[in-house]
């Protein structure tokens, strides 16, 4: 069985990184460099998050109760304000949102078609899913 940990490390890891470089490189005028460095990825990675060539799968722009906590990340990297830690804390932060909304039940089928999701109970925990 696929972990929903591990479809979210796939999919909706990259998705929330594409969003972040996406705004760092578009309103902030950061350079794809300056974006690797602060998102602790490399700058190939970057590029293709700025392309929609990676993290494509899931639009995080479109969850409306994650632009909160996306916008003060942006903010914060953006002005040094933010370390590593803090990062990841944001980032578990909005995969747990999309989660709750049951945007990833339909990846979750994708990468396992044995998974039930009116079973699952990861993201849902009365086992009802949002397909």
């Amino acid at each position: 069985m696929t972990l929903p940990c591990e479809v979210a490390v796939k999919s909706v890891i990259p998705a929330i990184r594409s969003a972040i470089a996406r705004e760092l490189t578009q309103s902030y005028g950061l350079k794809q460099e300056e974006v690797a460095q602060l998102l602790g990825v490399t700058q190939t990675a970057v590029s293709k998050y700025t392309r929609h060539w990676r993290g494509a799968v899931l639009e995080v722009e479109e969850v409306d109760d994650a632009q909160p906590v996306l916008k003060e990340t942006v903010w914060s990297l953006a002005n040094g304000q933010m370390n590593k830690y803090e990062l990841a804390e944001k980032l578990c932060m909005v995969c747990k949102i999309i989660r709750k909304k049951g945007l990833m039940c339909k990846l979750c089928a994708l990468s396992d078609p044995t998974i039930d999701s009116s079973q699952c109970i990861v993201c849902h925990p009365n086992g009802k899913s949002r397909k």
